[in-house]
């Protein structure tokens, strides 16, 4: 099974112990390609280092809503001279569930980096909790038309709009939680060609290991669920991924 995990984590904390030993080992056991997706000013340095150190592992730089109160003109300026080594902008987008940040500065953050994105020709890797009329407006007046909406499970009339707006829609391990009702629903109703599998690592592990540390080997669990969904094989679904991942980031 060929296995490309279109949302990672590998910076956290949570692998300070073993991450050179686990990304080296990784690709021994299916996985072709990781997207490390930055999440602030530190991380956008780090994990540029980590897709140069490692064959494989390719990355996406942005500002997390966690976190827009780190952007800067400066630091955009340096996201752009970063950019011929990036795959994507991202992890960017709006959280209201936590609003760490005033929602007005999150929608501006969050503008900035959409349209940095289209000055670079780069897709972007979108974050909405709890912030989706917010988060379509803001799509819709920008006409953004190439990414991926990362773990989403919103309503099927959403689907279809972020489907007609050409996104992909990433698909992870809450797929196998207990009550992942709209997560099934999401997966019914999701072209194939428009599917991306992710970890979002180390969080979000599948069933039967969550509590547990997430990495991407676990992708082969949540390809098994999909193609328990969508009545065909668990191989085609992870490699239609894969397929779909190198197109959407570009990599030959």
């Amino acid at each position: 099974m060929r296995i490309f995990d279109s949302h990672a984590h590998y910076l956290s904390g949570r692998f300070d112990e073993d991450r050179d030993e686990l990304l080296k080992s990784v690709f021994f056991s299916g996985v072709t390609g990781i997207m490390e997706c930055a999440t602030d000013k530190q991380s956008i340095e780090e994990s540029v280092l980590l897709s140069e150190k490692y064959e494989g592992v390719y990355c996406a730089l942005g500002v997390h809503p966690h976190s827009a109160d780190e952007y800067s003109p400066e630091l955009e300026a340096r996201i752009a001279e970063l950019s011929e080594k990036a795959a994507a902008i991202g992890e960017i987008g709006l959280d209201y569930h936590y609003d760490f940040h005033p929602r007005e500065l999150q929608k501006s953050v969050f503008e900035k980096q959409l349209e940095l994105a289209k000055r670079l020709s780069l897709p972007v890797i979108l974050h909405s909790r709890e912030a989706t009329a917010d988060m379509l407006e803001i799509l819709k007046a920008q006409n953004v038309s190439n990414g991926v909406m990362h773990c989403f499970s919103g309503s099927p009339e959403t689907v279809e709009i972020i489907l007609g707006m050409g996104l992909y829609i990433g698909v992870g391990g809450s797929l196998t939680f207990k009550g992942a009702v709209k997560a099934v629903e999401v997966v019914k109703m999701l072209p194939m060609e428009r599917l991306l599998l992710e970890t979002d690592c180390p969080y979000m592990t599948p069933v039967p290991h969550r509590g547990e540390r997430n990495d991407s080997r676990y992708i082969s669990i949540v390809a098994e669920k999909i193609a328990e969904i969508k009545g065909m094989s668990a191989q085609d679904v992870a490699e239609t991924a894969e397929k779909n991942a190198k197109k959407l980031f570009d990599i030959k």
